[in-house]
């Protein structure tokens, strides 16, 4: 899953780069609204964090130009504690949820991790399939109850592919969401992680559509 962090303060954009980047997120960062702008017209995002005061174009007018063009990834926005019409404008401009400054990495990362899912149209923060079990709150896998260990970007192929179990993901659309913008990219390495999850989990897990992708076959629970 990829995400992109829309913040001006360098200290806490580092913060929250190195949280999602830990927590299994491939992470992309704007400081200003131009760039976020160029961004999101460029690349393609599971969620984006929007700083309402940003330099330049402010993260409000952003969000509206964005839902305007027809953008509808969800939107957490960061507002100052006490704001409340901040909180209110950005809600009826297409905000998607909220954290008032000062917060908890912990929190945003729950918040977003629920609005993907929410857009996925999952309820729970544990993605089942049969035997195999993806804990997104932990970023942990389990096959037959006993945990599989998984490099990053397997995990993040996996839990776009889980996310999106019942239909067909191209390995294009792969490519896009499970590396950040400075990753030199090739989506002949996507077969190259489907083939290491096999291994680990079972063939019988990830099926292969002859030219249009791959998909989570089996049960879901």
């Amino acid at each position: 899953m990829r995400v992109l962090i829309v913040e001006d303060e360098a200290s806490l954009a580092r913060q929250l780069w190195a949280s999602f980047s830990e927590a299994g997120y491939a992470v992309d960062t704007a400081p200003g609204g131009q760039q976020a702008d160029l961004l999101v017209h460029s690349e393609t995002y599971d969620a984006i964090l929007l700083d309402l005061g940003l330099p330049g174009v402010d993260g409000l007018t952003l969000l509206r130009r964005w839902r305007r063009s027809g953008i509808a990834t969800p939107v957490l926005i960061l507002t100052a504690r006490g704001s409340w019409h901040e909180k209110v404008e950005g809600i009826d401009g297409g905000a998607d949820d909220y954290v008032a400054k000062p917060f908890r990495v912990e929190e945003v990362l729950a918040r977003i991790r629920a609005l993907i899912r929410r857009t996925a149209g999952i309820v729970q923060s544990e993605l089942r399939c049969g035997a195999l079990s993806l804990d997104t709150s932990a970023a942990r896998v389990t096959l037959d109850g006993a945990v599989v260990k998984l490099t990053s970007h397997e995990y993040r192929v996996l839990a776009y592919l889980m996310h999106h179990r019942r239909r067909v993901v191209s390995r294009t659309e792969l490519t896009e969401h499970i590396y950040a913008q400075d990753f030199d990219r090739d989506s002949n390495t996507v077969e190259v992680f489907i083939a290491r999850l096999r291994r680990k989990l079972g063939a019988e897990f990830i099926q292969t559509v002859r030219g249009l992708g791959y998909r989570i076959a089996g049960e879901d629970i």
